[in-house]
């Protein structure tokens, strides 16, 4: 091939509109204000909304950015492909596990092994807003957690709003992770290109991204179980069950901090819940609140000059009585899940790192994804050495860039 083929590159120019950033800022933000209205106003479907958000998106892409149109077009296919797989992969199978904990009747057991704890109201709402909400976090995510672990506080004698009041302040600590890590992988995704990294670095930088998210977090995490039980019962009841809720938030926070920084951010709630879990479970082996604490209903009627008691919540709740190897088996499906995903980041873990080959970092794929890596000349099976989107025009014959598109599998 002699002749030269130009391949015009799109320049990204950040203020289109009267070089204003606050007036390109606010037309940038069309397809979010759309998306909002859609979905909170017209109440359309969820899929309606964002199909049509994704499409102003390429629409102001086109007209307002001057993005070529073949190259909006693939940009936007791909961004279609990147959310089917592994996004909504993830969010399939995370659904499928938590049913599949409901068909078995473990999620029953775990609720039942949770609330068999304790009976008092403060601790109550430690261990399943706090812990058990953080774990379906980083199972199931996308507003799962907050409606499953308001439902329990709330078949646990909590009122309604407050059931949900403080689930939603509890899913504070783990949602910057979400489900499987998605919001941190996500963004590794399309930072990775934005920073001048190829589809093959994106888990490095995926990586760097969860260990700063998980320098900031631990701060927070360590709050929120105090301020958590300071909305629930005052500052007083807070002070009077600190060591639970230093345990709940120290050990989660140390963890959390440990995974996103040297594992990455798939297990990242799921191992700092089930961690923050055992620990208070443990901790009420050797220490119990002075003084049960829980709402007027939970106080039955007491004999003349005897003091008012608190109803037994949890033989109430739990009156099934499961066995210890019932209570295992119900847990023993995070523990398998963990395990997998640890299998599947083995090559990520820095241990597993080194440069020898076969080892086992070279035997292992990163995370399942679909890239758009983009192939140069003949032959056409090797990286371009800029990327397509690129400050000039090339002229350059062998610099001819066309997508390639490439699945890979999980593993």
């Amino acid at each position: 091939m002699h002749g030269a083929i130009a391949v015009l590159a799109f320049h990204h120019v950040y203020q289109p509109l009267g070089d204003s950033i606050v007036l390109s800022a606010i037309v940038a933000g069309i397809p979010l204000y759309i998306l909002f209205i859609l979905l909170a106003l017209l109440r359309l479907p969820a899929w309606l909304s964002a199909l049509v958000a994704m499409l102003s998106a390429a629409v102001l892409a086109a007209v307002v950015w001057g993005m070529p149109l073949g190259l909006d077009v693939s940009a936007t296919t791909e961004g279609m492909a990147n959310g089917l797989w592994p996004i909504s992969w993830i969010v399939l199978n995370a659904v499928f596990f938590h049913n599949l904990t409901i068909a078995s009747g473990d999620f029953d057991v775990i609720r039942r092994s949770l609330t068999r704890l304790t009976e008092d109201r403060r601790v109550q709402a430690l261990l399943v807003a706090f812990c058990f909400g953080a774990l379906m976090e980083g199972i199931a995510g996308f507003g799962a957690p907050v409606a499953i672990s308001a439902a329990i506080l709330a078949s646990l004698g909590f009122e309604p709003i407050s059931a949900a009041v403080l689930a939603l302040l509890a899913n504070t600590a783990p949602v910057a992770f979400g489900s499987i890590g998605i919001p941190v992988v996500t963004l590794g995704l399309l930072t990775a290109p934005i920073i001048g990294h190829g589809a093959a670095d994106q888990t490095p930088v995926t990586l760097a991204l969860s260990a700063m998210v998980g320098r900031q977090l631990p701060v927070f995490s360590i709050i929120i179980p105090a301020f958590l039980i300071v909305v629930l019962a005052g500052w007083k009841r807070m002070v009077e069950v600190l060591p639970a809720v230093l345990t709940a938030g120290v050990v989660f926070a140390v963890v959390q901090f440990l995974v996103s920084n040297f594992i990455g951010p798939e297990l990242t709630d799921v191992l700092a819940a089930l961690f923050s879990m055992a620990a208070v479970a443990l901790l009420l082996r050797v220490w119990k609140p002075r003084a049960l604490w829980g709402f007027a209903a939970d106080r039955v009627a007491a004999p003349p000059g005897a003091a008012p008691r608190l109803r037994s919540v949890g033989a109430a709740v739990a009156q099934v009585v499961d066995p210890p190897g019932r209570v295992v088996r119900a847990y023993m499906m995070y523990v398998i899940l963990v395990v997998v995903i640890l299998i599947g980041q083995m090559g990520n873990l820095p241990f597993f790192s080194g440069s020898p080959a076969g080892n086992v970092k070279n035997a292992l794929h990163t995370p399942a994804n679909i890239t758009a890596d983009f192939k140069c000349g003949q032959p056409a099976f090797k990286l371009c050495p800029n990327p397509w989107i690129g400050p000039r025009p090339t002229v350059d014959a062998g610099a001819f860039k066309f997508p390639f598109w490439r699945f890979q599998w999980p593993g």
